[in-house]
């Protein structure tokens, strides 16, 4: 399997996505960052991503500025239909490459991890409409995996191998979490789910609110991916969660969806989805 193909050869088989589409109104709503580290979790269970982040990053320096400036990029390449965007993300992990404790080479363009990571992201909007949303018809999960095909596509990463329908995906999917994912050194050395002080993700949050208010959100992001995230990769961390915690997220997922059903669809997205999707005025 090549580990490359150019964007436009992608992108001439499967056009971007636009406002008409629900994958733009659906992955710029801001409960999306509920699961920041739901996602986050997820994908650094991945042992070559383990392996990457161990080796390339400076995650561990400041994790929850890591996560808000990966949300950034990623945001910005799905309402991009030029695919310029995608393309900066797919040229930062050109050399990302080595060997993992087990003696396996890498690349971070391989398409294994790769379309992990992004797997992820389709299943953010799975989980936020069971929990914090509307739920999903099965021909609404069916159209947003077939238009994740069309996102990924902008990357120019190969696709050769993606599953060909939303009950495929569902299947790798539960392949990955039960044969593929670990509890891996990035998890084991993470502060924020070892619910320990993080630094301000950004230096223009005040230090005095960042020590007053950091905490708790630390711990509300790590309890939501605690109660969101399937059973069998819970239990490979270990991580414990009740009936009595299941009953307070959904008692709080159930605010959130209805504190969100009061706001116009332009207030419930990201302004760069808001932008996008009002080019024609188009709502879902």
């Amino acid at each position: 399997m090549t580990t490359t193909e150019l964007p436009s050869q992608r992108r001439s088989a499967l056009p971007p996505l636009g406002p008409e589409s629900l994958t733009w109104h659906r992955f710029g709503d801001w409960r999306t960052a509920l699961l920041i580290s739901w996602s986050g979790t997820l994908q650094v269970m991945h042992p070559v991503i383990d392996a990457a982040l161990v080796q390339h990053s400076t995650v561990f320096d400041n994790e929850l500025a890591r996560l808000a400036r990966s949300a950034g990029p990623i945001i910005r390449a799905l309402y991009d239909p030029t695919g310029a965007e995608a393309q900066t993300i797919r040229d930062m992990h050109k050399d990302i490459k080595g060997t993992t404790d087990d003696g396996r080479r890498y690349h971070a363009l391989n398409p294994g991890p790769y379309f992990w990571a992004h797997a992820t992201f389709l299943a953010t909007q799975y989980v936020v409409a069971e929990y914090f949303g509307e739920p999903l018809s099965q021909a609404e999960k069916e159209l947003l995996y077939q238009e994740s095909k069309q996102w990924y596509a902008l990357y120019g990463v190969s696709a050769t191998n993606l599953p060909e329908t939303y009950a495929d995906f569902v299947d790798y999917w539960n392949e990955m979490v039960g044969t593929v994912l670990a509890k891996t050194d990035t998890v084991r050395r993470s502060k924020l789910l070892g619910g320990l002080p993080t630094p301000r993700p950004d230096d223009r949050i005040p230090a005095i609110v960042w020590r007053l208010v950091g905490p708790v959100i630390g711990r509300l992001l790590v309890w939501i991916a605690r109660g969101t995230l399937p059973p069998v990769a819970r239990d490979t961390l270990g991580w414990e969660w009740s009936a009595a915690d299941e009953r307070r997220l959904r008692r709080f997922g159930a605010a959130v969806r209805i504190g969100f059903r009061i706001l116009p669809e332009r207030w419930r997205l990201t302004p760069i989805a808001r932008k996008a999707c009002e080019v024609k005025g188009s709502g879902v």
